[in-house]
């Protein structure tokens, strides 16, 4: 059985949310046709906090835009709730680093309304409902009216997951979202995700390259290999007892991780010194 997102009993593990299985990404450069990722296989289940960690050039984020739909498996498969993911849908959100997301022509609380609108996912009445209980609940009730200039850039990271919360998808993937940010307001838009987590329990993968993030924000973590990105390994985070930041389980998580991605170099650097 896999480890339970929450630290509650296992669950069925024939019906993961998400299935990533034996997943070889490529896409063409001028010169080149790179291989991202080789035969990754991972199991992402309702309510999980699952985070994609590696070095950069790892494939993460090729991995999101293939569950996002906008890339293709060469090998392998991707299915959402049993079925094969073939394009984007609304079904699956993204919220991306750039600030720039959001349309600038828009108030906060139309940046939210408008993806609910195009898609037909429901009327207006139902999407202004939506819209005023996710802005409140990402804490800019006062901001509602404003137009994204006028807001500072983790203020434009909140819309942005307001909006993917308010489509009512079933999966939220995020590309590193808070690695744009100045390191407070980073580590206070973590803190408000666990606690909007708290609040809707919903499903979300995360990508990052910080080991620190991906024990503050992860439930589970998939460390990945430098590229062609592989799985090293799959960590249940609650199983260290991390909560305590910096505490003796949050220590020890990170040094494991930090030895699973460092492990060459550091093999080197003793060979070096005898």
């Amino acid at each position: 059985m896999p480890p339970d997102a929450v630290g509650g009993a296992a669950r069925d593990s024939a019906h993961p949310l998400l299935a990533v299985d034996g997943v070889t990404l490529q896409y063409k450069t001028r010169e080149h046709l790179v291989t991202a990722t080789y035969r990754v296989s991972f199991k992402v289940y309702s309510g999980d906090r699952f985070v994609l960690l590696g070095p950069s050039g790892c494939g993460k984020s090729t991995l999101l835009k293939g569950v996002g739909g906008f890339m293709r498996p060469v090998e392998g498969r991707i299915t959402l709730k049993g079925h094969s993911i073939e394009r984007p849908g609304p079904d699956r959100m993204m919220v991306f680093q750039e600030f720039d997301q959001l349309l600038p022509w828009k108030t906060v609380k139309q940046n939210i309304t408008f993806p609910m609108l195009v898609s037909g996912r429901c009327d207006r009445a139902e999407a202004e409902q939506r819209a005023r209980s996710y802005i409140d609940k990402v804490n800019l009730t006062k901001f509602s009216d404003v137009y994204p200039h006028m807001l500072s850039g983790g203020m434009k990271q909140r819309v942005a997951i307001a909006r993917a919360m308010a489509m009512g998808a079933d999966i939220l993937l995020m590309d590193e979202p808070f690695a744009a940010l100045d390191a407070l307001t980073r580590r206070k838009m973590q803190e408000e995700l666990l606690q909007l987590w708290d609040d809707v329990r919903f499903t979300m993968l995360f990508v990052t390259h910080s080991i620190e993030e991906a024990i503050i924000v992860g439930s589970r973590i998939l460390v990945m290999s430098p590229h062609p990105g592989q799985v090293k390994a799959e960590l249940n985070a609650h199983q260290f007892g991390h909560d305590n930041l910096g505490g003796e389980g949050f220590q020890a998580l990170h040094g494991r991780i930090h030895n699973m991605l460092f492990a060459e170099r550091i093999e080197e650097e003793r060979a070096r010194h005898g």
